[in-house]
């Protein structure tokens, strides 16, 4: 509306639909979280059951990926079992080769005079049974059994500890524990001292399998989540599009139209993104904390108390680092919106800055708020900026006593080389999903706010239902009453107060009065925008409210102050007043508004493309489309509300004239501030205050000498003083 008496607009509320880029990013707060949440989650239900799918292969696909670390282990433990197997049985089988030469040679040095026997055979019974048994061994060289040589290895390493000094078995030169002994000789038995390739083979070709397997699990989980998500935002949108084609105009002024758009596209694209993305990465990533912790527990549950034990140093870090800069991240976002607003006031505004010579105090203002906009994110990406730092200088603390813990076990051959590995890979992956996890935490906070600013469009009051008999008038004529018609914006601010009007058919009824008199509120009851508080307003005699809305409104043509046009040719712009219209129609509507002549001038004629801001037009050539699109639309009765405000005189004239023929047989309001505009209406409401003062034509309002009178000839001075001026 242009008048003063609609209710003030608040302050644009900041936009949702973004939820920051990493830690410390500020999160928007929900009122009620938990309800919001619930209720958000009601439009998932039509699709459970491709959500338990998306359940099932996100736990499949995640499941195979912990599990690929465990299983490429048992590779590099078969490699290791095979070089330890194969460099004892190649130490053994050169030792036992030693050691029976020796042997050999002092049997043959046995009879040898003046040297004691005790200097060449052993004299211990013990040592002489262990030198016989260890010279009935096969050789290691020439047995193919692994089972045998295991055997042959055990005897030989504990035949070496019985026999004499001088009979060189090997065992002296190889220093194991008791553990890696055994370790060795289950390696021996397992691998029969040889690379079991096929075996590696194997483990790479599963390997292969699983993660192609988790891949088109991942990529199934992602189209189906996919369509989740997207079916569930065209639900809401169509819920909001219809709840926006219900809501009363009161809505609209009350709420700015940014924050309404930011609302229906940013909010609902937030809430989508979570939906698609979010949603699988927190199952994804608490089922990978679950499973790294199970999958490290298997291989060492001392390794992993090792791990656990930085969690808490994650989570102080992470929550001691988001507190602090998410006050730094606000004053961001706060300073960002302010210099975007000083930026969109300085562009639309170019001109009168140039005029008044302003430049300098608008680079000033300027550079004042991207001083403290730099500072302020300086310090939030600095603060945030920490955090993954801090989380690998912890994880590297961890991988230090992993690493020395796990050496000391592979030396005691308490774990294997793959599972080492495999555990580290574990522990250093581990800090990743509970990262995620925090994330998706702020972003799902985000997302239910989002989602909360819009349930309150969907909560909010509709019209009044239409009546379930309502009527169409078939052949309207137009006749217009007011009776006892009261209407306020606030409870407690009347504004129209026992109005009572008639308006006969073919009736010109001009409208004036000060800004905030109630002239556009006076149309906008006549259409139902708004619901009277008291009495009634006829058509034809049929309560209006007894008359099916878009049947009412079809009634009506409007030509406002402010023009719309739309991003489209101006044959479509003007064609829109009537759906079906031909060419010869649309030509002669715009001849009758005086705009063919400078349509034809344009280089696309009535296929020229005016775009979103219709600013390859003038304001007055756009105001005669829109007159075009009323003459076409060809109503019953018709609403000029200063429709000519915006053209210049010549053309003004030539308006009135084409306005003469089409107000014919019409019933018209003519809500005007020139009052030279309106001198030849058939009756003139005078208002003031929503109430109606003074009535009749222009000769008989002057004559009275009243508040009409007052206003006429105030106008007119002002135009003799500028007249003499010039």
């Amino acid at each position: 509306m242009s008048e003063q008496d609609r209710p003030q607009k608040p302050a644009p509320r900041p936009a949702g639909g973004g939820f920051g880029g990493g830690f410390g990013a500020p999160v928007q707060k929900a009122k009620n979280f938990k309800v919001s949440l619930k209720r958000l989650l009601r439009y998932l239900s039509p699709h459970k059951i491709n959500l338990i799918v998306v359940v099932v292969f996100a736990i499949a696909s995640t499941i195979f990926t912990i599990a690929a670390p465990k299983v490429a282990s048992k590779a590099m433990n078969k490699l290791q079992d095979g070089y330890m197997a194969k460099m004892m049985i190649q130490q053994m089988s050169e030792a036992q080769t030693k050691a029976v030469q020796q042997i050999n040679v002092q049997m043959r040095q046995m009879p040898t005079p003046g040297v004691g026997l005790s200097q060449q055979v052993p004299t211990d019974p013990d040592a002489l049974k262990a030198v016989q048994e260890f010279m009935q061994l096969p050789k290691l060289s020439t047995v193919t059994d692994p089972n045998q040589k295991a055997d042959i290895v055990r005897k030989i390493m504990d035949l070496g500890k019985k026999m004499p000094g001088n009979a060189q078995t090997g065992e002296e030169n190889v220093k194991l524990t008791p553990d890696q002994i055994n370790g060795v000789i289950r390696a021996i038995r397992e691998t029969n001292g040889e690379y079991d390739f096929h075996y590696i083979g194997m483990i790479v070709l599963i390997l292969f399998g699983m993660y192609v397997i988790s891949a088109v699990f991942s990529l199934i989980m992602g189209l189906v989540m996919s369509g989740v998500a997207q079916k569930t935002v065209r639900d809401m949108r169509r819920q909001i599009d219809l709840k926006l084609n219900k809501l009363p105009l009161k809505y609209f002024d009350k709420h700015p139209h940014g924050d309404i758009l930011s609302r229906v596209t940013n909010d609902i694209d937030t809430i989508a993104t979570t939906l698609q993305q979010s949603i699988t990465q927190v199952i994804t990533s608490l089922i990978t904390i679950i499973g790294y912790i199970a999958m490290m527990l298997t291989i060492s549950p001392v390794l992993t108390l090792i791990v656990i034990v930085t969690l808490p140093l994650y989570i102080i870090s992470t929550a001691t680092i988001a507190k602090k800069s998410q006050k730094y991240f606000a004053a961001q976002q706060k300073e960002l919106g302010q210099l975007s607003g000083h930026v969109e006031e300085m562009y639309t505004g170019h001109k009168i800055v140039k005029v008044f010579g302003r430049e300098k105090d608008s680079i000033e203002i300027f550079e004042s708020i991207n001083d403290r906009l730099n500072t302020a994110g300086w310090k939030a990406q600095f603060i945030s900026g920490i955090m993954y730092p801090l989380m690998n200088f912890i994880s590297n603390l961890g991988y230090v006593g992993i690493s020395i813990v796990g050496g000391i076990w592979i030396i005691r051959n308490l774990l294997g080389l793959g599972d080492i590995l495999a555990f580290i890979q574990y522990s250093r992956s581990f800090t990743m999903p509970i990262a995620q996890t925090a994330n998706i935490a702020n972003i799902i906070q985000s997302t239910v706010a989002c989602a909360e600013r819009v349930f309150e469009i969907l909560d909010e009051e509709e019209e009044i239902p239409e009546k379930s008999d309502a009527q169409v008038i078939e052949f309207s004529k137009g006749r217009v009453c007011f009776e006892h018609v009261d209407f306020r914006y606030e409870e407690d601010v009347p504004l129209i107060e026992d109005m009572n009007l008639n308006v006969e058919p073919g009736h010109t009824v001009a409208i004036v009065g000060p800004t905030g008199a109630g002239k556009t509120t006076l149309v906008n009851l006549l259409m139902r925008f708004y619901e009277i508080n008291a009495g009634i307003i006829r058509i034809d005699g049929v309560d209006i409210r007894d008359i099916k809305r878009s049947e009412l409104r079809q009634m009506f043509g409007m030509v406002l102050q402010d023009t719309w046009l739309f991003n489209g040719t101006i044959k479509d712009n003007i064609a829109y007043g009537k759906q079906g219209a031909t060419m010869d129609e649309i030509v002669q509507a715009a001849k009758a508004a005086h705009a063919d002549h400078f349509i034809r001038t344009l280089p696309d004629g009535y296929n020229t493309v005016l775009n979103e801001e219709g600013t390859n037009i003038s304001q007055g050539q756009k105001q005669l489309l829109t007159i075009a699109r009323a003459i076409l639309a060809d109503p019953i009765i018709l609403i000029l509300d200063e429709a000519t405000s915006s053209v210049d005189t010549r053309t003004e004239v030539l308006i009135q004239k084409a306005m003469a023929n089409l107000m014919k047989d019409r019933t018209n309001f003519v809500i005007a501030h020139r009052l030279s505009t309106i001198r030849d209406s058939e009756l003139i409401l005078v208002m003031n205050k929503g109430r109606i003062i003074e009535m009749g034509n222009h000769q008989d309002l002057l004559a009275k000498a009243g508040f009409y009178a007052d206003l006429y000839y105030s106008q007119f001075s002002d135009q003799d003083s500028e007249a003499d001026v010039g």
